[in-house]
């Protein structure tokens, strides 16, 4: 699995996608800590992780609409379902290199927090809290994304079903069932600001995570079986 994942994430960066991302992710990082933190005199770290939030379902389909869509589009499906590896190795190589391409980009806005320091005294608990939920959001959508890309050879389309769930488990679950409010991934990520781990809100990140690996494994054994 190691192989898979040092491959994966060398695919990353000797491709324009994961500069892309990590691009896109300090760009949003800096405009949101100007606007949440600088401009409104605010020592909560935590409050740009909220807005990047926001951010991040649209672009983890970056990361995720090629790891399996691409290889089925060009062919080389074949000689990864053939190779001596077992399914579930690759798919948790291409989604543990996905997930680091995201921890770089998260280590990189520990700049903003060192800024803040000299600003004033944020509270590094809540901080720290809020970025481990952070991550694990991170990790339930790109869970997601893969499975999406396995079931479809089309990138775009790939993407598209991505965001669409993103937003329907974001603002789409009140107007569903009220009780399926509290399912939802942002309202989840949300009760981390208060500085203390949210141990039901970690095990539902996980479960999310856990099933779209699995399924996206189902379906991948599937094809393989068929071929």
């Amino acid at each position: 699995m190691w192989a898979i994942i040092k491959k994966e994430v060398r695919t990353y960066f000797l491709s324009p996608i994961g500069y892309v991302f990590i691009g896109l992710f300090l760009f949003m990082s800096s405009m949101f800590f100007y606007a949440d933190i600088l401009v409104t005199g605010s020592t909560m770290f935590s409050s740009m992780f909220y807005s990047l939030s926001t951010i991040l379902i649209m672009i983890v389909p970056l990361l995720t609409m090629r790891t399996f869509s691409e290889e089925r589009k060009d062919g080389t499906e074949q000689l990864l379902l053939t190779a001596p590896r077992s399914v579930t190795s690759i798919v948790l190589g291409k989604f543990f290199a996905a997930l680091i391409v995201l921890l770089i980009a998260i280590l990189l806005t520990l700049i903003y927090y060192v800024i803040l320091m000299f600003l004033g005294e944020p509270n590094i608990k809540t901080s720290l809290v809020t970025v481990f939920g952070f991550i694990l959001l991170g990790a339930a959508l790109i869970s997601f994304g893969m499975f999406a890309s396995s079931l479809t050879e089309n990138q775009v389309i790939a993407a598209i079903i991505s965001i669409a769930f993103y937003v329907v488990t974001w603002i789409g679950t009140p107007y569903l069932s009220s009780s399926l409010e509290p399912l939802g991934l942002m309202n989840m990520f949300n009760r981390f600001g208060n500085g203390q781990i949210a141990c039901t809100e970690v095990v539902a990140f996980l479960s999310y995570t856990v099933l779209f690996i699995l399924l996206t494994i189902i379906v991948i054994q599937r094809r393989k079986s068929v071929k």
